[in-house]
């Protein structure tokens, strides 16, 4: 009999390692548990990114993050990247792997944009199917992020959470579940994002996502430029009372300010963690009192 896949244990809190904050991540130590890179940033011959890696990451943990599987194209993730990627996954030995529920372009073509999928059960067997053969390949379970939209297919038989859900049971994958994708794609599209969060299996969440956002008004652009919003904040707090302590980390891909900055934002998560974990503590002395 088949058991599930379950999350590897939290490692913490964590930042997206940046450039900017190379030489200031060498120098001295910071209350940062580990960092998640963008795969294809690293998927090099070698050179100075390889070299400051490599010193980094005997202090630090690292987790992978990609841009340009495409999971979602029809003929799946191309055999030359897959074959880069282990390369690089054998070098660091990450915790796991992940990148993004989405399709990137068609055709060998990569339009460098993370596009959404119709929610279809089609989709989910086809999807599925690609996971399973990415997983086979690289010998260990692929966590896979929900991402941000602005449009929806009318071929959607399903709201996205089920779709998310069914494809993570379909595959025996694992959920990099973005909060700050959940808010931007639910004032877009007008749902409700704590229904998302009770969609979303409880054992199948390895790592959230936090990040900031544009908002213009009548929407929201899923930017990365700001600060955590207090809204996503809030959705944070609800995601850690469904889902425990996950593994969190928080993403700045532009307008990247110090380090310190940085690991201040991240002392919010670690606030809001320990806020969330007394709370639920409290209600079982009381359940058992």
């Amino acid at each position: 009999m088949h058991t599930p896949t379950a999350p590897a244990p939290s490692p913490g809190f964590g930042l997206g390692l940046r450039t900017a904050h190379y030489h200031e991540i060498l120098a001295a130590p910071h209350p940062i548990d580990w960092f998640e890179i963008l795969s294809e940033n690293y998927m090099v011959p070698g050179g100075k990114p390889l070299a400051m890696l490599d010193s980094i990451r005997q202090d630090y943990p690292m987790v992978m993050h990609g841009v340009s599987m495409s999971i979602g194209t029809p003929e799946g993730p191309d055999d030359s990247y897959l074959r880069d990627l282990k390369k690089l996954m054998q070098r660091v030995q990450p915790l796991w792997v992940s990148d993004h529920l989405c399709w990137t372009g068609v055709h060998g073509r990569n339009m460098h944009d993370l596009l959404p999928l119709p929610y279809t059960e089609e989709t989910v067997r086809q999807v599925a199917g690609n996971i399973r053969r990415v997983q086979d390949y690289l010998e260990r379970p692929l966590v896979l992020e929900n991402v941000s939209s602005y449009l929806s297919f009318n071929s959607d038989s399903m709201q996205e959470w089920e779709f998310v859900a069914a494809v993570a049971e379909e595959s025996d994958s694992l959920i990099l579940l973005d909060v700050n994708n959940i808010y931007v794609s639910s004032f877009n599209h007008g749902f409700d994002p704590l229904a998302y969060l009770e969609g979303i299996p409880q054992g199948r969440v390895q790592q959230i996502h936090l990040a900031g956002h544009s908002h213009h008004g009548t929407h929201i652009i899923d930017t990365h430029d700001h600060a955590v919003a207090d809204p996503v904040w809030q959705l944070y707090a609800a995601a850690l009372r469904r889902f425990g302590q996950v593994a969190s980390m928080i993403e700045r891909d532009d307008h990247i300010p110090p380090l310190p900055e940085l690991v201040a934002e991240l002392g919010v998560a670690r606030g809001i963690a320990a806020g969330v974990l007394a709370e639920q503590q409290a209600q079982r002395t009381e359940a058992y009192a």
